[in-house]
């Protein structure tokens, strides 16, 4: 039986090729920062300070608060949505703009930056955001510049209960501003 040179040789460039890529990657990663593990996760570590998760997760700090950062804003925000089952019952903190909309029942808060949107950079990222009724508070005005702490819970309404939102534990008016617009 006649070997197929030309099929064996194509195998042995995509081994090669692969093998050369993870090399790479690996190179990159580790000078870019430090491997670090923590059991669960492990992140990339550069100047002892955690910079970004190997999955563009979320900064999970030492209380457990997984902070949304700006520089991949979109990506964080996209992987609780879709992963909510790995976020729900987390406490997440956000910044962006304060908004309210108003429905046809209630009103509807959110904190949320602009990005990318079928015409531009018309679209909405971020997260509805509720005081829970034991606690409520007032809200900041319109546009203000906040930074929001809460357990991200889901609700029903109209028989839908797929609504994801963070049951406020804090909501303070920042000074400083970030980009209200993201690209990441």
């Amino acid at each position: 039986m006649r070997e197929n040179k030309p099929v064996k040789n194509s195998l042995i460039i995509a081994a090669v090729v692969i093998a050369v890529t993870v090399s790479f990657l690996i190179i990159y990663n580790t000078r870019q920062g430090s491997l670090v593990s923590t059991g669960d996760e492990t992140f990339i570590s550069a100047d002892d300070e955690p910079s970004a998760f190997t999955r563009d997760e979320p900064f999970v700090s030492e209380k457990g608060v997984i902070e949304i950062k700006e520089k991949m804003f979109i990506s964080q925000v996209n992987d609780v949505y879709l992963n909510k089952e790995d976020y729900l019952g987390k406490t997440i903190k956000i910044e962006g703009l304060f908004k309210m909309e108003q429905g046809y029942d209630k009103s509807y808060c959110f904190v949320l930056r602009y990005g990318p949107g079928c015409c531009g950079y018309d679209g909405n990222v971020g997260f509805e955001v509720s005081w829970n009724k034991d606690k409520e508070k007032p809200y900041p005005g319109e546009d203000s510049w906040v930074e929001a702490t809460g357990e991200l819970k889901t609700y029903e309404e109209d028989g839908y209960n797929e609504f994801l939102y963070l049951d406020l534990v804090s909501l303070n008016v920042l000074d400083k501003r970030g980009q209200e617009t993201v690209l990441q």
